[in-house]
């Protein structure tokens, strides 16, 4: 080989290692007007005093990775994105724990390391990209919130869209209280 290939070889090893860098290609980061993951950015540094606190819940909330079409029963994978509303006014909610699991309930990923406090009327978006395809027909997120009294419940829900051939579709789920 000579130097000029070397050359050649070397730029196209150097731009293929740069595209690889996972949080410039996350699209939580690159759509975030911060430019940093919105989970990552809400969590909390300092304790919170929970003993003010009245209200926990946990909820299930449904994702779908991927469908079947009615033709040779193909999948098509499908980008999520989940919705976590906070719906006071005033009160401030607390995000505890937001997990996603497979089709098989098994935890793919806790996205948590703290609590996020979202405030009054502010919501949390997170994507779950389309080749993100680990989940499955049945992935789901657990989601724990606390607040302080029965006023400070949540609106939590996910979207999910896909296209197949030439057709595009949406659908969303909601957020279920889990019983204890």
């Amino acid at each position: 080989m000579n130097k000029r290939h070397i050359s050649v070889l070397m730029i196209a090893l150097v731009a293929l290692l740069s595209g690889c860098d996972q949080s410039a290609q996350d699209p939580n980061v690159v759509l975030s007007e911060s430019h940093e993951d919105p989970i990552e950015a809400l969590e909390m540094i300092s304790d919170v005093d929970r003993s003010q606190f009245g209200y926990k819940q946990t909820f299930y909330v449904p994702i779908y990775s991927d469908i079947y079409t009615d033709r040779d029963n193909r999948k098509v994978l499908l980008s999520a994105t989940l919705s976590v509303r906070n719906t006071t006014l005033t009160k401030p909610l607390y995000v505890n724990k937001i997990d996603y699991y497979d089709t098989g309930g098994t935890l793919i990923k806790s996205y948590l390391h703290s609590p996020i406090k979202l405030p009054a009327m502010a919501t949390l978006n997170y994507i779950v990209e389309k080749e993100e395809d680990k989940g499955g027909s049945g992935a789901n997120f657990i989601i724990e919130v606390e607040g302080v009294d029965e006023t400070v419940k949540p609106v939590i829900e996910a979207v999910m869209i896909g296209n197949f051939s030439n057709k595009g579709f949406a659908f969303s789920t909601e957020g279920t209280p889990v019983i204890p």
